[in-house]
């Protein structure tokens, strides 16, 4: 076989990698409904039902995998840039509470104002929490794992404060038992839903029938589409521009691209603003898309649903590719939301998706450190070849490119 076959299937494989470490965790998983009693057919089925069997099931799956989405795009910026964001729950809830603050303060503004102010202000108050590490990091040298997490904690409190003072709802304030939320957002800072949209596409493709269901009354809403055109913007932007350029370069070679002349702190800082920026971003959109308040009640969880550590799950599965991140983020989002059905009907506690969502994470980060190991091994396969070898040469070439 030549090696630039081997190259292609050795690529094809490293592409195939996550889907075959679900596959894996998917099979123990059915070891483990087994073990509990229960059929692991029935209990997948319930599942995809659950995600992808009605209408209504798809848009929630959607509606799940949108914060997802987004805090998945915000990691890839930062992971190709060399630092690690591990603080995607905090910027959602700052994200979620400067939305929350402009859309009380501009009752009467119009839906065409008001709402693409609140996702800007979202965008850059979690570019602000995620700045605040990048500073950090590259000019006092202190690790963003450490700094994203305590600022996790930080946002967390800041959030409870607001809610029971600042920001509650003034009707709580004499209720005999106070709830730490706001008021219900102004009606026009929701984000259109595109049920309707949807109905009008079928009908115009001849496919929306007197008894067909309807896309109408789920809660999907123009989110999704938002995000989804941020990925591809963001995978423009990385690959396709002088700044994506220079982000992947500092977080391939610190020290090579300081010789090219690029200035790595502007673009470590950089990498962890525009990662925070997405994060709240989809905490913006969860306010005004889903929720239409915040709330402290259930502490940050309850607000956020994890998707700021899911969010890099996603983000890993995807290759750190935003357009990976894509489908990966559906997955996901439909293990979320099918999960419920799977718990319903096979009568298994819900922690086993949190375990079926914990292998799928072990196995594709393993699948990647495997897939590392085989391109070292390829690349110094390629070196020992004879210089003139002209498929050596290419084999190498190739490999320092991915």
């Amino acid at each position: 076989m030549t090696p630039s076959r081997t190259l292609r299937l050795d690529r094809l494989l490293d592409l195939l990698m996550p889907v075959l470490a679900t596959v894996v965790a998917l099979l123990i998983g059915a070891v483990m409904l087994v073990l509990m009693d229960a059929d692991p057919i029935r209990a997948y089925q319930a599942l995809y039902e659950g995600a992808f069997g009605t209408k209504n099931a798809v848009a929630d799956t959607l509606i799940k995998a949108t914060p997802l989405l987004l805090v998945g795009i915000g990691i890839c910026i930062s992971f190709r840039g060399g630092v690690i964001n591990i603080g995607g729950e905090g910027q959602m809830i700052v994200g979620g509470l400067a939305a929350t603050a402009l859309a009380l303060s501009m009752p009467d503004a119009r839906a065409e104002v008001l709402i693409p102010a609140c996702l800007v202000a979202s965008f850059a108050a979690g570019a602000v929490w995620g700045g605040i590490a990048g500073v950090l990091k590259a000019y006092f040298n202190v690790n963003e794992i450490l700094s994203t997490v305590m600022l996790n904690q930080v946002a967390t409190y800041w959030m409870i404060y607001l809610m029971n003072n600042t920001l509650i709802d003034p009707d709580q304030l004499t209720a005999a038992s106070r709830i730490p939320e706001t008021d219900r957002l102004p009606r026009q800072s929701d984000l259109p839903r595109i049920g309707g949209w949807l109905d009008s596409i079928y009908d115009w493709l001849g496919l929306g029938g007197a008894d067909a269901a309807r896309w109408t009354p789920t809660l999907l809403h123009v989110g999704t589409i938002i995000a989804v055109v941020f990925a591809v913007l963001v995978y423009i932007f990385l690959w396709r521009t002088t700044l994506g350029y220079r982000i992947r370069a500092v977080g391939k070679n610190p020290r090579a691209s300081r010789y090219a002349g690029i200035r790595v702190k502007r673009y470590t800082v950089l990498s962890l603003l525009l990662s925070g920026g997405f994060a709240g971003l989809a905490g913006g959109i969860q306010v005004l898309g889903v929720r239409h308040r915040m709330s402290a009640e259930g502490g940050a969880i309850a607000f956020t649903g994890n998707a700021g550590f899911n969010g890099i799950v996603a983000a890993l599965f995807g290759k750190l590719h935003p357009l990976g991140t894509i489908p990966a983020s559906v997955l996901f989002g439909a293990l979320l939301v099918g999960g419920n059905k799977l718990q319903r009907t096979v009568q298994v506690p819900s922690a086993l998706i949190t375990v079926l969502i914990s292998l799928v994470i072990v196995f594709v980060v393993s699948s990647d450190l495997w897939s590392r190991q085989r391109a070292r091994r390829r690349v110094a396969v390629a070196a020992a070849e004879p210089a003139a070898s002209p498929g050596g040469s290419a084999a190498i070439e190739m490999d320092q490119a991915k």
